[in-house]
């Protein structure tokens, strides 16, 4: 038997502070904050979200050594990438690198990197045409 993967539904991202990071994926990136549960929040993108876990809640199960700041992912824009660093600039985030090529899991991608609050590295990026 072989497993087939289809998508990635969501990750969880562990937040140093819980309204910094929200406001940061909402504010700064367009997310959709969703309350659910007993006190747990996401930020929807698309067809997928980030739980974010406050890192002073305990909620099980958990990765084996949780951290805020320990993410690296990239998230495609429709948005061309010179406009995304113009609006990363107006939000007052500094941006790391980009815009730069790199390669993408089934394409080129144009990127530009910079930090959440929490100091995660985000990656957005266009595919290259």
């Amino acid at each position: 038997m072989t497993i087939s993967i289809r998508s990635l539904d969501h990750l969880v991202i562990t937040a140093r502070d819980l309204r910094a990071t929200i406001d940061f994926y909402t504010n700064v990136l367009g997310m959709k904050h969703v309350a659910f549960g007993n006190n747990l929040h996401a930020v929807h993108f698309g067809d997928q979200k980030f739980n974010i876990h406050d890192a002073a809640t305990d909620v099980s199960p958990k990765a084996g050594n949780i951290a805020p700041g320990s993410e690296d992912f990239c998230l495609i824009s429709e948005t061309p990438v010179s406009q995304v660093i113009q609006h990363l600039k107006d939000c007052g985030v500094e941006i790391e690198e980009g815009p730069v090529t790199r390669s993408g899991a089934a394409e080129a991608l144009e990127s530009v990197y910079f930090r959440d609050p929490d100091g995660n590295l985000v990656e957005v990026s266009n595919v290259s045409e």
